[in-house]
């Protein structure tokens, strides 16, 4: 797999924008690597498809506990029952930030996507469906724990 920046670094710089500006917290980037799928080793997977210029998937991993912490963060007084119901609505409202973000970033660059709705999937009790191609995975760590970024576009 060739691994190109101009792809990738798009949604880097979104989730450190997002997490910056929304979440009042820094992303340290981690550990980068090849993966055979998108699909996410954490708990928790948002998946994106993107579609023009390039085409595929972009998968934001994270664990229950970062969830609800993000969740907490944006609801201060939601009480943990209503965190536990609510809080895909926000992760996806963080994923469509993040990803909006990136867009403006490609469009800048003269290059033009489309995305889908964020899906957002609990990944130990439910089957991803994502096509089996090689992804970059990069590690991002918060205060709010860990976030996997897994970019499988060509």
């Amino acid at each position: 797999m060739q691994i190109r920046a101009e792809l990738v670094n798009p949604f880097l710089e979104a989730a450190t924008i997002v997490f910056r500006d929304v979440l009042q917290t820094d992303l340290i980037r981690g550990k980068i690597g090849i993966k055979d799928t998108p699909e996410t080793s954490l708990e928790l997977a948002i998946i994106i498809g993107v579609l023009g210029t390039f085409n595929g998937e972009v998968v934001y991993g994270l664990n229950y506990d970062a969830a609800y912490k993000i969740a907490q963060k944006l609801m201060p007084g939601m009480s943990q029952e209503d965190i536990k119901n609510e809080y895909k609505d926000i992760l996806g409202e963080i994923a469509n930030m993040t990803t909006g973000n990136a867009m403006n970033i490609f469009a800048t660059a003269g290059q033009s996507i489309e995305i889908t709705a964020p899906n957002i999937v609990d990944a130990k009790n439910e089957t991803i469906k994502i096509p089996k191609k090689q992804a970059l995975a990069i590690n991002l760590f918060s205060k709010f724990g860990k976030l996997e970024v897994n970019v499988s576009l060509s």
